[in-house]
């Protein structure tokens, strides 16, 4: 179905309810307060008024400030939690009598009231969109609120199911690919920087280069994700040789590897909702059937928690058998290692690829979980530690969070399964020898 249709369609239907339902008395002053216009919505039977309800409650929502919003959420957390009188009652049939009827009432009544109102509140003409900037919102007040990361539980458990992957449309973005996604695609990219519509043509229009994105029907022509890819004859030890202005352009047929130098979720509202690891797949599967002669799937990747976790260890005198001379040398600003004589480079370019190594490889947080949130996000998709590239990125931003180093992830889809299980029961690490042979000798 044309979803410009659909939108008119479900517009249609909510202007019949306003009609309906007197909708003028609920706008301007003296309008119904947003709070009584949530308990309408719940209490409402018919779909043409609850559409017009859901308009009002998030028209009202948008016209907040700051202040209006977080007490809109903890409005939320309070008067919208699970009705604590029906609550008692199913606990209380349950212990009488435990059966399935009882289990089931039992978890009707412990779902908070908020989720339904959210659901409802989805019915409105573009109440999707207007949800994921709630939820966008809801961040910021959580730093203020932290109890409120009950009502984002909520939100993360309706966004789960309503961007599942069967929703979504996997789309290529291409130079003639409408102006208004093109400008999404600059201002979301968040990997690295496009500088303008020069280096978005390079970066779309050649034969050696691909993008694609995920869509949602409800969110027209807003990206939710999307990866750039580079068609090669090896694989890269750098961003530069990739994102170079003047190249030689590959015929796509010759490729043999496809490379994933930069994933950009879109969405801020979505943030926890995965949808990577399914695009990284879909694509790789999709342009396996376009050019056969792709057998290498690959990454090119940042490691943006390497330098913070870095600088931690060089200010330990017992850390991996560092001496005191390897200890000043990861210490010196990075910035100030780009004029530094070729031996002295040397012995930094190979201590920094051996710290890499016990960063991506042994190096785990208070919760025993891989620390670098790259590392977590392509080893938890099936990836291998495949390469790991001192002076991979030498950008400012690259030297202020890895050093300059970046990684080679690798997807190998006969592997791809037996890898995630290693990681996601195991947090096995999953990398080639030339990588576990940088590794030092554990500390004693």
């Amino acid at each position: 179905m044309d979803m410009a249709f659909l939108g008119e369609l479900l517009t249609n239907v909510a202007d019949r309810g306003r009609a309906l339902i007197g909708f003028e008395r609920f706008l301007g002053k003296g309008a119904r307060p947003i709070d009584r216009l949530c308990e309408d919505l719940l209490s409402g039977k018919g779909e043409a008024s609850g559409m017009a309800f859901a308009q009002a409650v998030l028209d009202a929502w948008q016209r907040l400030d700051k202040p209006g919003r977080l007490a809109f959420f903890n409005l939320l957390a309070e008067r919208f939690g699970p009705d604590a009188e029906r609550l008692d009652k199913a606990i209380e049939t349950y212990r009488k009598k435990p059966d399935a009827a009882a289990v089931s009432a039992l978890h009707l009544a412990s779902e908070p009231r908020r989720q339904e109102l959210l659901r409802r509140l989805n019915l409105a003409p573009d109440g999707t969109h207007v949800l994921v900037q709630m939820r966008e919102a809801l961040f910021e007040a959580m730093e203020a609120e932290p109890a409120l990361k009950a009502v984002d539980a909520d939100f993360r458990h309706l966004f789960g199911s309503w961007f599942n992957r069967g929703f979504l449309v996997l789309r290529r973005i291409d130079w003639r690919t409408p102006a208004n996604v093109l400008e999404k695609i600059i201002r979301y990219e968040a990997v690295h920087e496009i500088q303008g519509w020069d280096d978005l043509r390079r970066r779309l229009e050649p034969a050696d280069r691909r993008c694609f994105a995920f869509f949602h029907p409800q969110l027209v022509d807003e990206p939710l994700i999307f990866v750039e890819v580079a068609l090669t004859t090896e694989i890269p030890r750098t961003i530069g040789e990739v994102l170079q202005p003047e190249r030689e352009v590959l015929p796509a047929q010759e490729a043999t590897t496809a490379v994933f130098y930069s994933i950009s979720n879109c969405q801020e509202g979505l943030r926890g909702i995965s949808f990577g690891n399914f695009l990284i797949k879909q694509v790789a599967e999709d342009l396996k059937r376009e050019l056969p002669g792709l057998d290498t799937f690959v990454t090119l990747s940042p490691v943006p928690g390497f330098a913070r976790w870095l600088s931690g260890i060089a200010a330990d005198p017992g850390a991996f058998h560092l001496t005191n001379e390897e200890r000043a040398e990861l210490g010196r600003p990075a910035g100030e290692t780009i004029s530094l004589d070729d031996a002295t480079k040397a012995r930094r370019d190979k201590l920094l690829g051996q710290m890499a190594a016990q960063y991506l490889l042994r190096a785990r947080g208070s919760s025993g979980r891989v620390i670098d949130p790259v590392a977590r996000f392509h080893l938890g998709n099936g990836a291998r530690l495949e390469r790991i590239n001192v002076g991979g990125n030498l950008s400012a931003r690259g030297l202020r969070e890895s050093h300059g180093v970046m990684v080679n992830y690798r997807y190998d889809l006969d592997d791809i399964e037996t890898n995630h299980e290693a990681f996601a029961t195991r947090d096995t690490v999953v990398a080639s020898s030339s990588v576990r042979k940088l590794l030092r000798p554990a500390n004693p």
